[in-house]
């Protein structure tokens, strides 16, 4: 697959063309790593992609069957602070259910945790960061810091700070999570009245999750950019 030339006869990659030239890159120049699966995994660290979301663009690849109504469904559950998977099983989303099983939360330690509760992950820390966890069940309103309606508030008040940020990690919590948090960092910016991303994540499987990723954060970038009446970049 070539790549398009812009007006300047600049060679550019189409969304889809970024995404299958780091799998190329991966496969052939990876490092071979262990991992805590056993199934070993080929390793590139530092790799990035752009995506232009002018225009009404969206980069929702083709080559790799995306699960749309699953990163719909899976951001509302984030952005309201849930940590029940069952409430996305229930859904038809069943991308969280091997990770809160009975089995498998025994076998990590947590075998106090009802059967569905995911502990303190993405959605909590987005919400409630430095709220002290209990149960999925749990009203954590006002508790800790509302870190998504914090960049909200911030871009619309202030566009121009650089602190901007959301972040799932937090190390006092990890050891209550199911699974720590794989995009752990977003930050946003501002110029010329369009909003822009910028995703962090700390693992990332380029096979299965990461057009997942790159759809979900694409969507909360315009949400984001809706509510602030920005456009997107």
């Amino acid at each position: 697959m070539g790549d398009n030339p812009d007006q300047n006869g600049t060679s550019v990659q189409t969304d889809e063309q970024q995404y299958l030239h780091l799998l190329d890159k991966i496969i052939k120049t990876g490092h071979k790593k262990s991992d805590r699966t056993g199934v070993g995994t080929l390793s590139l660290f530092g790799a990035q992609m752009r995506f232009d979301l002018t225009n009404g663009t969206f980069p929702l690849l083709t080559t790799k069957r995306v699960f749309w109504k699953g990163v719909v469904e899976e951001l509302l559950w984030f952005i309201k602070g849930s940590t029940n998977a069952k409430e996305l099983s229930d859904k038809g989303v069943k991308i969280w259910d091997p990770n809160s099983t009975r089995e498998y939360l025994d076998s990590i330690g947590l075998v106090d945790r009802k059967e569905g509760d995911l502990g303190p992950v993405y959605g909590f820390q987005w919400r409630h960061y430095g709220a002290e966890y209990k149960d999925m069940f749990t009203d954590y309103t006002d508790q800790g810091i509302d870190q998504l309606q914090n960049i909200i508030n911030t871009i619309k008040t202030n566009p121009n700070d650089r602190r901007i940020i959301m972040c799932a990690w937090n190390p006092i919590d990890m050891p209550k999570m199911a699974l720590p948090p794989c995009h752990c960092l977003a930050q946003f910016y501002v110029a010329d009245g369009k909003l822009s991303c910028q995703l962090y994540q700390r693992s990332a499987d380029m096979g299965l999750g990461v057009p997942f990723n790159i759809a979900s954060y694409s969507l909360l970038t315009y949400m984001i950019a809706h509510v602030t009446g920005l456009q997107v970049s």
